[in-house]
């Protein structure tokens, strides 16, 4: 375990991927003996100690930059239980050394043809730029804003390239009108309904089609996940442009886990020339729940708020992250997840803030169980000034059986079950799904009283046909809606 970091390296050390003079190796040997030991370094060449409480972000298995995924816990890391969140550590000793506004900034993936080197003379350049003489005067001056100016002169520009140039202010979207169903719904203040659909196993699309006919009456939009659990199914953006072609409307996810920079841009201009307007952009479950043989589990090229970062600079400044420029821009209307229950409330709340600063406008939920838990982060990110500039929708799974809420509540990250509930299921014994239904209600009727919820998002896992019930009953048809032929024919 390093000195100063509460972790240890979770992978070995990055090295160069070109000749480095003998003085740049001299200073990435010094700076990898040094700053190993004491913080955990990896040598990834883009430093971010400052601003994560100089505690190396990298020691994260998914070598997220920006803060943790939704299965942060205080225990410990769940990709790798040996060991605590390498995030949640940060956040904590931001909070205790004020220093939590720092965790705001959008901060940048890594630039690979830095990775192994050292950071130092990128440093002593930028000092060199500003003037040394300055630097150094700035530093002892007596007034706290000049000698946080000059270090952030000298600090910023190495942290914060300019192909990047993140920043921890909230970037609303830069047109007027909506552009998808989901979007008009919201604005105009209706309580939204989405739900999910599980892409299928296989090349056979007729059950999908079917569950999309299904659920498309009683829903605004429907989200099709992306091989969830770190397993292979068919894609989303596959499963979207089927819903496009059924008169449905799609969420198309994607998860960072499988995604590089130039994959997530091409993606997505190719499912918006498709007709896809709603993207939800997920970190995505570690590959350490997925089956054998596991996939590489040690960094994600983008994380999630970089992945919106760059989807929101493509859409309202048309520019591709190398610069160039995009005659034609995507349209896109931007989502994200948020976890409730992951870790503490002020910590979510900070997490959540950084993703709407980033450009997300909606957020759909991870599963809630626990209304006035949930009511608790509701008064975290309203302290933050937030629910004016998202749209939230609250994450309802209905449970079939004792069994699966037990596997949820103990192996799905960011999930937790109350106790009351488990034993509400275990009495119900072989009535268990009717419960669980009952429960979903009582769960939907009681977020509906909070202020700042915007609709319902219910993820059936493979239960598509309860979706009609829980909607009727919940009382939340949609306005135009219209009993579906089948069902008028059923009735007569």
């Amino acid at each position: 375990m390093s000195i100063f970091t509460p972790g240890r390296r979770w992978q070995p050390p990055y090295y160069p991927f070109k000749k480095e003079t003998l003085g740049l190796q001299f200073l990435e040997s010094v700076e990898r003996i040094i700053k190993g030991p004491l913080f955990g370094c990896r040598m990834c060449g883009n430093c971010l100690l400052q601003e994560t409480a100089f505690i190396c972000s990298m020691e994260c298995p998914k070598g997220l930059r920006n803060g943790p995924c939704g299965g942060s816990t205080e225990e410990h890391c769940y990709v790798d239980e040996t060991r605590p969140c390498i995030w949640y550590k940060i956040f904590e000793r931001s909070f205790n050394m004020g220093r939590e506004e720092k965790l705001l900034e959008v901060l940048p993936p890594l630039d690979w043809n830095k990775v192994g080197s050292e950071t130092w003379a990128d440093v002593v350049i930028q000092v060199k730029k500003v003037g040394t003489g300055k630097f150094f005067t700035g530093l002892v001056s007596r007034d706290p804003h000049k000698r946080a100016q000059v270090w952030d002169s000298v600090f910023r520009p190495v942290r914060q390239p300019d192909w990047w140039n993140g920043d921890s202010e909230y970037h609303p979207p830069a047109y007027t009108e909506p552009i998808s169903e989901l979007e008009r719904h919201l604005r105009a203040g209706e309580f939204v309904i989405t739900a999910e659909v599980a892409p299928p196993l296989t090349v056979s699309t007729n059950k999908l089609i079917q569950n999309i006919n299904l659920v498309k009456p009683y829903v605004t939009s429907i989200n099709f996940t992306d091989s969830p659990s770190a397993t292979a199914r068919m894609s989303s953006w596959a499963c979207s442009s089927i819903a496009v072609q059924s008169g449905a409307e799609p969420v198309m996810q994607i998860a960072a886990r499988d995604r590089t920079r130039i994959g997530l841009q091409s993606e997505v201009l190719g499912a918006n020339a498709l007709g896809i307007k709603n993207i939800l952009c997920l970190t995505g479950d570690s590959m350490v729940l997925a089956p054998d043989p596991r996939g590489r589990m040690d960094i994600v090229d983008l994380d999630s708020v970089q992945m919106i970062w760059v989807l929101r600079k493509m859409r309202d400044e048309g520019k591709y992250l190398d610069g160039r420029n995009i005659k034609f821009p995507p349209k896109i209307f931007i989502g994200a997840a948020a976890s409730p229950f992951a870790s503490k409330p002020e910590f979510q709340a900070i997490r959540e803030q950084k993703k709407v600063n980033a450009g997300a406008q909606f957020f759909q939920t991870n599963l809630v169980y626990d209304p006035e838990g949930l009511e608790i982060w509701l008064n975290a990110i309203a302290k933050r000034n937030l629910l004016g500039l998202v749209y939230i929708l609250i994450g309802i799974t209905p449970l079939k059986s004792l069994k699966v809420a037990q596997y949820m509540n103990d192996d799905v990250p960011g999930v937790t079950i109350p106790e009351k509930i488990l034993k509400r299921l275990e009495k119900a014994g072989d009535g268990a799904a009717e419960e669980g239904v009952n429960i979903s209600l009582e769960i939907i009727e009681a977020v509906r009283k909070l202020q700042g919820i915007n609709g319902i998002h219910i993820m059936a896992v493979g239960w598509e046909d309860i979706v009609p019930r829980i909607v009727t009953e919940a009382g939340l048809l949609p306005k135009e809606f219209n009993l579906p032929q089948k069902d008028v024919l059923k009735q007569n």
